[in-house]
């Protein structure tokens, strides 16, 4: 918890810092969600971010409950309370953001593709409303199975036809997150130090870590490239299984989600030089029209898309293996627009 806090109060100050030198004005972000799991404490830490001015919170139950809390607390950031889907149009309108972790939880021996049925629905509802009413804001989707709930966001906004690749955004973040934990761990290094990319999808085997392109350089055995990646793949089983029915991993993708926005809020204000990784429209993989890398953010959303860099053989393999399962996730996505 405390190295959990120092990161999040550095990455507060250094922004702090920026903005005083800055004449970039603040922004309005919008939180479809913001009542669940993962979007009280989302919320709570983009409260807390002098890059937002207005933090708008949607929910269908206990919204006014989240919003009276937070607004409570000394920052500047304004909070609204919107419930219900009359209400939607007023948490959209001039959002320069919308981030959505909307959706039911994973419980245990669910998969990520266990909740696309209802998570769908919700996702494809609240991508309309997003087409509709703010068309040009950023779409960051939480809501999972990611693999699947960006190319619904995607259609939905082509059917609308107000599409643009740059700015839909899979937060695949966690992953990185979860990444650069384990091997900082695994080898004694200062967390706030590594960096992995992590690439392909935000499921299982879809999810593919580039250790071999770990920051600083760090040599791994076979062994240890094996357990590494399996972990980091089944790692939110890990939490569901630690919290025995009781939750998923909820605190950790706030952290994660919150870390993506403030990177693209920061470019999206004039920083340059901020990269993540993302799920998103993209080349790389002929085979598969969505894929997560590194990306160059900027205002526009995705200045340059990184791709995959020099792979091991090893990740060549995983490569290899992830292709069937996320192109199966991709198509899933597109048939349920077209069809429901």
């Amino acid at each position: 918890m405390c190295t959990f806090i120092r990161r999040m109060r550095i990455s507060h100050l250094n922004t702090a810092r920026w903005l005083s030198t800055s004449r970039t004005n603040n922004m309005k972000v919008s939180v479809l969600g913001a009542a669940g799991g993962i979007g009280q404490p989302l919320s709570l830490l983009l409260k807390q971010s002098p890059l937002i001015s207005h933090l708008a919170l949607y929910d269908i139950v206990n919204t006014p409950g989240v919003a009276a809390d937070l607004s409570h607390i000394n920052t500047s950031t304004i909070v609204t309370s919107h419930t219900e889907s009359p209400e939607l149009y007023h948490c959209l309108k001039d959002a320069d953001l919308v981030v959505i972790p909307a959706g039911v939880p994973r419980k245990p021996g669910m998969t990520r593709d266990d909740l696309f049925t209802t998570n769908a629905s919700i996702v494809k509802h609240l991508a309309t409303g997003c087409a509709e009413h703010c068309p040009n804001a950023f779409i960051c989707i939480i809501a999972n199975p990611v693999n699947s709930t960006v190319p619904i966001t995607a259609e939905v906004f082509k059917d609308n036809g107000v599409y643009n690749p740059k700015k839909i955004f899979g937060v695949t973040t966690l992953d990185i997150v979860r990444a650069n934990t384990f091997v900082a761990v695994s080898k004694d290094l200062d967390v706030n130090q590594v960096s992995i990319p992590v690439v392909g999808g935000h499921a299982g085997v879809t999810i593919l870590p580039l250790l071999s392109q770990a920051k600083p350089t760090v040599n791994f055995s076979n062994e240890e490239l094996t357990t590494l990646t399996t972990r980091i793949q089944n790692a939110g089983t890990e939490v569901v299984e630690a919290k025995a029915g009781q939750g998923s991993a909820t605190l950790s993708m706030a952290y994660a989600g919150a870390r993506f926005v403030f990177s693209l809020l920061r470019a999206a204000q004039g920083e340059r030089g901020i990269s993540e990784c993302a799920f998103v429209e993209s080349t790389v993989v002929p085979e598969l029209p969505y894929f997560s890398t590194p990306l160059l953010l900027g205002k526009e959303g995705i200045a340059q898309n990184f791709g995959l860099g020099k792979l091991s053989d090893f990740e060549k393999k995983g490569l290899e293996a992830l292709i069937p399962e996320l192109s199966k996730n991709i198509e899933k996505g597109i048939r349920f627009n077209k069809f429901e």
